[in-house]
């Protein structure tokens, strides 16, 4: 008898359902492993987007002066570097509040966003421009920024930023 009516079936269809049953688990087995593999994938898609959209945030609220939109997106244990120098935080958040804002343009260029899980790396570059002692100025920046998903949000642990040469 076969497993998929209920009727007798003679022995040289017993080798097709036996094909068939083969097929069907097969099929089940390749649905099961890639299904994660799609989710994991539509997951790193959706925090690429997240990342790219807080990077901007970041960007708006820096040039004005927004130390409570930098203070949600900055981990308290923050690690920043600039110009080879350690800066936490807090003094990140006091340089940017005894700053007076500028008018400057920050356009940000090239973006990479990698996705580790439930960490995060974007990579890119930017230029700025502004006035600085009644001068123009034009500085294009390199940066790499480690973002971490914590307690239901992305939070920026770590970020470095350097001058690119000309």
């Amino acid at each position: 008898m076969s497993l998929f009516c209920s009727q007798p079936r003679t022995t040289g269809n017993l080798y097709e359902n036996a094909r068939i049953v083969v097929r069907t688990i097969g099929f089940l087995l390749v649905l099961v492993w890639t299904t994660p593999v799609l989710v994991c994938a539509q997951e790193a898609a959706d925090s690429a987007t997240a990342i790219r959209a807080l990077e901007h945030e970041w960007f708006e609220a820096q040039s004005h002066n927004d130390n409570g939109a930098l203070d949600l997106i900055f981990d308290n244990d923050l690690v920043y570097i600039e110009y080879g120098r350690l800066v936490t935080k807090g003094e990140y958040l006091s340089h940017v509040k005894s700053t007076k804002p500028q008018p400057q343009q920050v356009v940000m260029e090239a973006m990479t966003v990698r996705t580790f899980g439930n960490t995060v790396i974007a990579t890119g570059t930017y230029r700025e421009t502004g006035v600085k002692d009644g001068k123009s100025s034009l500085k294009h920046w390199r940066y790499v920024d480690t973002w971490v998903y914590e307690q239901g949000r992305w939070m920026l642990v770590s970020a470095a930023s350097a001058p690119i040469l000309k």
